[in-house]
């Protein structure tokens, strides 16, 4: 049986590792949309310049797709999506809560369809050229579905583990919004 120093160690170990994957998150996410902006705009120019580079759109597609679910796993943490709560905030204290829980279950039930179904869209597009461009698999865009979705679904549990956390605290009355 482990001790609870023992479990206390291995939670500080995997909460340094989840810092550190979120550091990485955060610097793979900006250096994604600058890259396709610099590529995008690079391909801009050498157009201007009649020297097109065909290629720069393609792989900016690809960086879109990566920036678009780092970020969203970015913004989905730190509680800066849009939110909608008019409703939500009309309501009682208790009732408001668990439509929030629901909401995160909900949202958990279609990251693990996206992470199982984006595997498996990640494996039958391995042998697919992106884009024509020679050894670039298909895979390497797909891959950010699930990666993506295994990221937000990590940040959206972590999101439920805190609700019910203060749900156990019935002295903490302090404002619940969606986002956080």
């Amino acid at each position: 049986m482990e001790s609870e120093k023992d479990g206390a160690w291995r939670w500080g170990k995997m909460e340094r590792i989840y810092r550190k994957v979120c550091q990485l998150e955060w610097v793979l996410a900006r250096i994604t949309l600058w890259s396709m902006v610099v590529l995008i705009f690079t391909a801009a120019m050498a157009r201007l310049l009649k020297n097109p580079i065909n290629w720069a759109i393609d792989l900016s597609t690809c960086l879109f797709a990566w920036s678009c679910f780092l970020s969203a796993d970015v913004a989905w943490r730190e509680g800066k999506l849009m939110n909608v709560d008019i409703l939500l905030k009309s309501l009682p204290w208790n009732i408001r809560r668990k439509v929030v829980l629901v909401n995160y279950l909900i949202i958990a039930a279609f990251l693990v369809y996206l992470i199982v179904f984006g595997l498996w869209l990640s494996y039958t597009t391995r042998a697919r050229t992106f884009q024509g461009i020679p050894g670039f698999s298909y895979t390497w865009v797909t891959l950010s579905v699930p990666v993506g979705a295994l990221l937000l679904l990590v940040t959206t549990i972590l999101k439920v583990k805190k609700q019910l956390e203060e749900r156990g605290n019935s002295g903490s009355r302090k404002a619940l919004e969606f986002g956080e």
